[in-house]
This record gives C-alpha cells, sequence and structure tokens, in this order.
C-alpha cells in the first residue's frame, strides 16, 4: 500500500496549493491580466509544489524511488487530481464536465495540460534512485 499513500500524499499537498491559489488567480489576477496571463503566473509555484512533493511524498511513507514505483504514483495522484478537479469545477463553479475538458481546447487550457503531465510524470523524473560514482 506504499504506492496508494504516496499517490494520496502527492494529490494532497499539490491539489490543496492548487486548491489555494485558484482563487487568487481567478479573483485577482485573472480580472487583471486575463486567463492566459494567469495561468502563466501561478504555474510556477504549482511546479515547484509539484517538484518538492513529488520527492517528499514517496520518502514520507518509505517508498523506494525506483520507476516502478513512481509511475504509479504519478499515474494515480492524476486520477484522484482530475476526479477533484470534476467535483470542484461542478460544485464550486456551476461548470458541467463537458465545459470542464472545453477548457483544454484555450490556451490556457494548454498550459494546464502540460502542468498535469509534468504532475503525473514527476514522481518518476524527480526520484531517479541515484548510481554510485
Amino acid at each position: 500500500m506504499p504506492i496508494a499513500a504516496a499517490s494520496g500524499l502527492y494529490f494532497l499537498l499539490v491539489f490543496g496549493a492548487g486548491f489555494l491559489l485558484g482563487p487568487i488567480r481567478v479573483l485577482l489576477v485573472e480580472p487583471r491580466l486575463g486567463a492566459f496571463a494567469a495561468v502563466l503566473c501561478e504555474a510556477p509555484f504549482l511546479l515547484a509544489v509539484i517538484v518538492v512533493a513529488s520527492r517528499w511524498a514517496p520518502r514520507a511513507v518509505g517508498l523506494q524511488p525506483t520507476v516502478r514505483a513512481m509511475v504509479p504514483v504519478g499515474l494515480g495522484a492524476l486520477a484522484m487530481q482530475q476526479i477533484a478537479d470534476l467535483i470542484v469545477g461542478s460544485t464550486l463553479r456551476g461548470l458541467s464536465p463537458q465545459e470542464q475538458f472545453a477548457r483544454f481546447a484555450t490556451p490556457e487550457g494548454g498550459v494546464y495540460a502540460a502542468m498535469l503531465l509534468l504532475f503525473a510524470a514527476m514522481p518518476a523524473l524527480a526520484n531517479k534512485p541515484s548510481t554510485p560514482s
């Protein structure tokens, strides 16, 4: 179960950060700069959380840093994130699943899709086992 625990912890850390940054982006930055610029402003902060959380969560549950373990961590966290995103989008923003998926076709949706790919891949990328010199 360490893979599931690492995946859940990774998801919670990154989703929590996104849940805090999202209202700042939508309510404060987006009206001033537009949706695309707001997403670009938010992305470096989320990327920093993704990198730190992808390294910390597996270690916190004692998971060995192998590709075989890290790929399911990222994919599991991505699945949880997408489910949570659909729930939050429909309950807090009143968006249908079709409206939420249609946002991927926008420039800001492209940035978001790239961040999702990084989110899924980062546990494997950031936890490569070190080789002895």
